[in-house]
């Protein structure tokens, strides 16, 4: 019998593990200035807090634990989930790195932090390409070297 990989969900230490990495994640967005436009994305919405309960309740279903988003949700689509927000390359990419740093700061083990950034990356490229005409205007604005914001 073949023996099952752990999820990432148990790799990162469950509910309590993927809290913390949260909470590094938005300290990291909240108080690093290379992060002040993914920052000021989160005040324009919900707010930073609300964006901790909620991504930590997302990534405990992401990462094959307890799908509490979908609980209060209804889903876990992340491209619905972002529809409202204007996200850029820029954001994605700082998003991207402020993860990164996160899982540094936790001190997790290379592997768990390259397998769990793999499928993050992948998610954070899906919720860029959410709105075809932002993509559309970047695209344009890439040919011409113009500024799309």
């Amino acid at each position: 019998m073949q023996q099952q990989l752990p999820t990432v969900y148990q790799q990162l230490g469950g509910e309590d593990g993927i809290s913390r990495l949260v909470d590094l994640f938005y300290d990291i967005v909240e108080q690093d200035p290379a992060a002040a436009a993914l920052h000021v994305l989160h005040l324009d919405g919900h707010g930073v807090a609300h964006s901790r309960v909620e991504q930590t309740r997302f990534l405990m279903g992401f990462f094959g634990g307890p799908r509490l988003y979908v609980e209060f949700h209804g889903h876990s689509d992340v491209r619905a989930i972002h529809a409202h927000v204007p996200v850029t390359a820029e954001t994605r990419d700082i998003w991207i790195r402020s993860m990164d740093k996160a899982f540094d700061r936790a001190g997790l083990p290379p592997e768990v932090k390259k397998r769990a950034m793999k499928a993050l990356s992948t998610a954070a490229h899906l919720v860029h390409d959410v709105n075809p005409l932002r993509i559309h205007s970047e695209a344009a604005a890439d040919r011409t070297g113009s500024n799309p914001s």
